[in-house]
This record gives C-alpha cells, structure tokens and sequence, in this order.
C-alpha cells in the first residue's frame, strides 16, 4: 500500500508492543531514494550479496501492494537495484523496497513511484550469477525480518511489526 502514514504516529500508538518487541524499528542508517516517502505493506524477504537475479525475477511478479525487503550484506561496492528493476517494480503494484545495500540511477529512481529505502548508492551494477535465496529470514539494522511481517516506512524511520497495524 502507499497511502501516506506517519512512523511517529504509529509509535506512539503502539508503544507497547514496541516495549515488549512485537514491534521492531529498524536502526536509523537507511536514505530515501524513492517517489514515494511513505510506504507499508506485507513483507517478502531476499537474500542477495552482491547478486540481484532473483531481485529481478521477483520485481516482474505482481506485487500487490507489498513490500521487498532485501538483504544484500550491507555491500557498498555494488548495486542491488537500478531504475529499471525500480520501474518494473512500480508497474508491477510493488509498494517499495528496503534494502540493506546500494542503489544506483537515483535520480530515475527518484521519479518512480515506488518507496525506496537503502544505504547508499553506487555506479557498478551487481554480477548476474543466479544466487540469492527468497523468503528466508533476513537479520540487518538490528533486526530479524520474515515474510509475512509488514514494514512501515517514510521519512522518520522504518518499522518492521509481526502483524498488520492500523494506520
């Protein structure tokens, strides 16, 4: 989904359920890239080091308003995504991404509407080797993500919950 929410609101809301680690808020090392600042919806997870075949595979499947969470080892020499998988990811109902590595073509990316979440960018695009794992439990930023989880983010943060919240 890619209606507006506000991450402090939602905080504040389910403060609780933060307390007692139902909720999680993932460390504060992530940088908008996308159209979108403010994105939700449920979790598929990817393991992808410096490999973005099934990256690829999974933007040309309809999205439905969910979200990729990818897990690309916090690389810094490569980019897990590029404008056209952004594209195709946006065309495909794809709410957004986060991801635990690099982008590249931002300013394209920039003009999607499409939530991204990464580290940084990069210019290198990744090597195509067919490796990478769908649906596994990805742990980054301080945080255990699986499938199934939704994600809630815009500016101020992001927000990893066991189940959907009421926004």
């Amino acid at each position: 989904m890619t209606n507006k929410i506000s991450t402090p609101d939602l905080c504040d809301a389910y403060e609780e359920q933060i307390a007692i680690g139902k909720i999680g808020i993932l460390d504060a090392i992530f940088n908008n890239y996308g159209g979108l600042d403010s994105f939700h919806g449920e979790v598929i997870t990817i393991k992808c080091f410096e490999d973005n075949s099934i990256v690829k595979q999974l933007v040309d499947t309809p999205g439905n308003g969910r979200v990729i969470v990818m897990d690309g080892g916090g690389s810094l020499r490569r980019a897990i995504l590029g404008d056209m998988l952004a594209e195709k990811a946006a065309s495909n109902g794809w709410a957004g991404l986060v991801i635990n590595g690099c982008i590249r073509d931002c300013d394209e990316i920039a003009a999607t509407q499409l939530g991204v979440k990464a580290l940084n960018t990069h210019p290198m695009k990744t090597d195509k080797r067919g490796l990478g794992d769908l649906n596994v439990d990805v742990s980054f930023a301080g945080q255990t993500i699986r499938t199934g989880n939704w994600v809630y983010s815009d500016n101020n943060g992001i927000l990893v919950s066991e189940n959907e919240l009421e926004v």
